[in-house]
This record gives C-alpha cells, structure tokens and sequence, in this order.
C-alpha cells in the first residue's frame, strides 16, 4: 500500500459510503447520478492505495467465472480458511472495494461492469468464503448477482447464486455459528468495530434478503409451493428480526394468502389475511427504516391503494370459501342437496376436532402481543365452509364490507379494469349467497341486486376498448335475469292459477335474459355481422351456454297466440340444432357442453313432432 495513513484510506471508504446512499432526488435533475460517480471515484482510489491483489488471488480462468463455477457458486467449501496475514487481509478488503463498486455500477443501470466487479470479489474470497470475516460479504456478493442475472431474465441463473448463498449461510451456522463480521468493518478502527448482537442483526437480514430473491425465483420458475414456503419464511423473520415495512409486509402476506386460498387451505389464508390487517394498522406508528426511508405521509396514494388491494385478497376469501361449499352441496342442477348439507354437517364436528392440530402444523405470525392481535382478527372470520344460510351470510356481509373497502381506492375513473373486478366479485357473492336462501322471493331480490350493480357498467363501457370486459357482463347479466326468471316460473308452479301480472312479469325477464345473450352472441360476430364458423377457445363454452340457454328461452315464453308460439318454437329448435350440428362438425366442442348437448339432441327430436302436433291443431280450430 502506497504510504498514505490507514486512517486516511477508511476516511476516503466511509466517505464513498455516504455518498453511495444519497438519494437519486437529491442529485441535480440533470446528474441523477452525481453522488454515485463521486463514490465510484473515491472507491478507486481507495482500490488504488491497497494496491494489486495478491498474485494467487488475482487473475483466474475465464471457465471459472460463471456461476457453475467451483470456486463461488452451487460448491461448498471444504473446511473454513480464515484469511491470516497481510495477503489475506488485503484480499477481503480488495473483495470489500470490488463488491461496493459492484452495487455502485448496477445502481447506475451499467449492469456488465456491475456483474464483473461482484465476479472478482468472489473469486477474491474462493478460499474464505466460510471464515468469519467473509461469510456475510459473499453471501451478500451472490444475492446481488442473483438480482442481476433475474432481471436479464436469466432465471435459472439467478437461482444456482441465490440456493448458492442459502448454502453457504446454512454451512456456517452449522459449522461456525458466532456472528460474522460486517463487511465494512475492515475499514474501521477497532473501537468502532460492531457489537455482537449487531452484527447477528446485520448477518440475518443479509440471509432474509436472500430467502425474500429465492421467494421471487421459484414464483418465476412456476415451483409455487417452494416460492410459498420461502414468502412465509421471509415474512416470519422480518416480524422476529423487526425488518420491516407495515405497508409492503402486509401486502406480501395478502398475497401470499391467495396461494393459500387457492389450495383450499382456509385456516392458512385467514391467518395470512389477519395478519396483513394487524401489521397495515401500524403504518404510521413506527419510525421509517432503511429498508422504508419514507414516511407513510409522504405516501398516501400508495397507502390507500394498498388497503383497497388487501380488501380485494378478502373478497376472494370469502367468495371462494362460499364458493367451495356451494360445490360441495349442490346436486347435478346446482340447487341444495339437502343429503350432501347433512354429511357435511356430520363432519364439521371431525373438521372442529382437529382444529388444533392444523393450527400447529399452520404458518403462524409474530409472538406474545402481536400474536394476540392477530387471533382477535381471526377469531372473527370462520374458515369453515357455510352450512347454511346464516353462516353463508356472515361471509357475505365480511365480503360485502371489503367490496365496499376496494371501492374506495378503484373508481370507475382510473381505475375501470380493477373497478369493474370487484363489482363482478360483489356480484357473485350475491349470486353465491341467493344458492344457500330457500325462500325464492328473496332469492330473486338478490339476482335483482346483481343486475341493478352490472347493467350501468354496460353504459359506461366502450365496447370496441373493453370487448372481453362487456361480454362478460352481458352473459353475467343474462344469466341473472335467467336465473331470476327460473324462479318466478316455479313460484308461478305453485300457484293454482298465476295471474296475467305474473305472466308479464316471467315474460318481461325471459325477454331481458335473450336481450343481453343475444348481445354477448353478436359480439362474436366479425365486422361483417357473420357469425364464426369456428368459435375460439376461449369463448366456446359460453357462446355454446348462450346459444343452449336463449333455445330454452324461446320455449319459456308465455303467449295465447297459436302462431306465435309456433314461431317461437322454430326458433328455439334453430338454436338447438346449431349446437347439434356443431359438435357434429367440430367434436372437440362437444366435451364443453356434455349435458347440454345431450339436452339438445333431444329436443332436436322432439320439438318437430310438437310442432307438426301444434299445426294440426291449428288447422282444425
């Protein structure tokens, strides 16, 4: 080293440290990166004044360079090495200089130089990557290149450097255990060397942060389950090590519960989801970190966002949850299988049982206070599958309080995509709910709900701009009015003789529910008004519903006119024979629509003999 006292080198360091983390607003507009040069420059120079690496330590293969490398990457070291004398001491603080000069070159987006520099400080500590005075630097070393080779979407790259680093930290726990030395500590004075319980501190966020970026790969990699597993680890540790940001933990474990919700595992998504509840409610109480520099004033678009998409992970928790019993209980037409409901009941006494051991082996939050907070939430919501229409009913209404909450943030103005999601989902709590309520006059009230929250949608609405958008919508609608009108034929089935205003009544929803199907069916039509001869994929099975339902229709309709119901028969025949013909031409199709095609095919046969009957009555009147 050239002679310029020691204390004159850490000097220049802890200068290029500080101005490493001068916020890129703070530069001038023009020099974004003004602070970050001015630390590269001073890092040179301090690379300079402790001279050329050791000659063993320096120049290495360019084979030996990647990440299946042996020397830094999936390979273990064989035994710790500490790193004695002035040779291996100028190696970690070389290793220290390229590292930072590393992160200075990827936060300037110069993403080669960055990957070269963090190669040669790895390659700088081959032979201690296990010693106490290395571990935390080259863990941190591979974190970063992991971040870098996962945005040049190189992702199995990223993942040997990230479950490289997962290694070596289990290693050393395994093998040495003391708390490892910060990096920047090879450029202070022995008095302001760390205490203990910092560098613990320090070393187990480096570790969080790798099982956070490992997280993120196996969500990449499409290993869900794994990328669950380290979602929840990452968010259990940043509770006990008190790392974190209220606002960006809570939206993680949100997330997180929609795996959970996905899988059926209802215990492990409330927990996630109370838990989120109680952590957001500290935004604002707790003093920003480095890890959060802003303070939640400074943010609240970003705050009220975040709330309304929490909300938006609780609606789908109570939607499928009502959902999933829907299905467990309904017979072969989607109504109450009263059978079903007794068997489920029998076992909810099994499911309450064994509560407590699903809690054990459940993902749990926080300890002592936080803990208690979290099970107050909890308690609150059920994770059980509704019975029935009491307890179908308090999901609804936490679903309906969350809708509410969404709205708040997602306005049709600026938001319409987002919008019009959590009026579809506030629609389907109704819809699911209307399955659990006996009482049919209610039930249609609820359909009626549905309609009265979709149809403005359909005016506000451009078409050509939300084509997927508004056809969902129209067969949504449709299907509530045919829904609605099911209903008001079977509570006609029971009077003895329905009234002229309950004809018109059936009537009016038979002619709403063609309306809107026959919308959803004209949207597929080409620019021409030609329906497709083949139907796309993605909207096979409902152009087949609809086409199935308005046959169906066609035959409802109530009329004292002979002629007409003629009429409406030949339509409801055409539309029956399309699906026929159809699946005919294009087999594939008939796995979409087994039931109704089978339906189809019957009325096919039956509706011409219906109609020549009509007509020989018709002759002789």
């Amino acid at each position: 080293m050239a002679n310029v006292p020691w204390a004159e080198v850490c000097e220049k360091f802890q200068a290029a440290l500080a101005l490493s983390r001068v916020e890129l607003h703070k530069n001038p507009e023009k020099e974004p990166y003004k602070s970050k040069y001015s630390a590269r420059a001073l890092l040179e120079e301090v690379k300079a004044l402790l001279g050329p690496a050791p000659e063993d330590e320096d120049e290495r293969p360019e084979a030996d360079d990647g990440p299946g490398a042996d020397d830094h990457a999936l390979g273990l070291p064989a035994e710790v090495v500490e790193p004695e004398g002035p040779v291996g001491q100028l190696a970690v603080r070389l290793a220290v200089i390229e590292f930072h000069l590393g992160v200075n070159h990827i936060d300037t987006e110069e993403l080669s130089a960055g990957e070269e520099h963090l190669v040669k400080c790895l390659r700088l500590l081959r032979r201690y990557r296990l010693s106490h005075d290395c571990v935390s630097l080259c863990i941190q070393a591979q974190n970063n290149l992991g971040i870098l080779w996962s945005e040049r979407e190189e992702i199995e790259t990223a993942q040997a450097y990230l479950e490289s680093s997962e290694a070596l930290y289990n290693q050393y726990m395994k093998e040495v255990g003391s708390p490892p030395l910060e990096p920047t500590e090879c450029f202070l004075p022995e008095e302001e060397k760390l205490t203990e319980q910092e560098r613990s501190k320090r070393f187990e966020k480096v570790y969080t942060h790798n099982l956070y970026y490992l997280a993120q790969v196996y969500q990449h990699l499409e290993m869900f389950e794994k990328a669950a597993h380290y979602c929840h680890s990452t968010l259990k540790r940043q509770l006990e090590h008190n790392a974190y940001h209220p606002i960006e933990w809570a939206i993680n474990a949100a997330t997180l519960s929609q795996f959970y919700i996905n899988k059926l595992c209802f215990m492990e998504a409330r927990h996630c989801l109370s838990a989120a509840n109680v952590i957001f409610g500290q935004t604002g109480k707790i003093s920003a970190t480095e890890d959060s520099p802003e303070a939640e004033g400074e943010v609240p678009e970003l705050y009220h966002q975040r709330k309304g998409e929490i909300a938006r992970c609780w609606i789908k928790y109570c939607l499928t949850l009502m959902q999933n019993a829907q299905l467990s209980m309904q017979d072969n037409i989607g109504e109450l299988d009263l059978d079903k409901q007794s068997e489920l009941r029998a076992l909810r006494k099994k499911e309450l049982d064994e509560e407590e051991s699903i809690r054990k082996k459940a993902v749990q939050f926080g300890t002592g206070e936080l803990c208690d907070a979290v099970s107050a939430v909890e308690e609150k919501v059920s994770y059980l599958r509704p019975l029935d229409f009491e307890e179908a009913r308090e999901l609804f209404l936490l679903g309906q309080h969350y809708v509410f909450e969404a709205k708040e943030f997602f306005q049709i103005d600026g938001y319409v995509t987002d919008h019009i999601e959590v009026v579809q989902d506030h629609s389907a709590l109704f819809k699911v709910l209307a399955f659990f309520e006996t009482d049919m006059e209610r039930r249609c009230k609820m359909h009626k709900r549905r309609i009265a929250m979709l149809e403005p949608l359909t005016v506000d609405l451009n078409p050509q701009y939300y084509l997927l958008v508004n056809r969902q919508i129209q067969f949504e609608i449709a299907h509530a009015y045919y829904d609605m009108m099911d209903l008001k034929v079977a509570i006609a089935d029971r009077l003895r003789d329905p009234d002229s205003h309950i004809v018109k009544k059936i009537n009016n929803l038979n002619k709403s529910a063609l309306k809107y199907y026959q919308l959803f069916l004209d949207s597929l039509r080409d620019p021409n008004k030609v329906f497709p001869e083949h139907i796309g994929e993605d909207v096979l099975r409902p152009a087949m519903l609809a086409k199935f339902r308005v046959a169906r229709l066609y035959g409802k309709i109530i009329t004292a006119d002979p002629k007409k119901e003629l009429e409406n028969l030949a339509t409801s025949l055409e539309h029956y024979k399309f699906i026929v013909d159809y699946c005919e031409k294009h087999p594939e199709a008939a796995q979409e629509i087994e039931a109704e095609l089978e339906l189809s095919k019957e009325m096919v046969s039956l509706l011409p003999t219906k109609m020549e009957r009509f007509r020989t009555k018709m002759a002789l009147t």
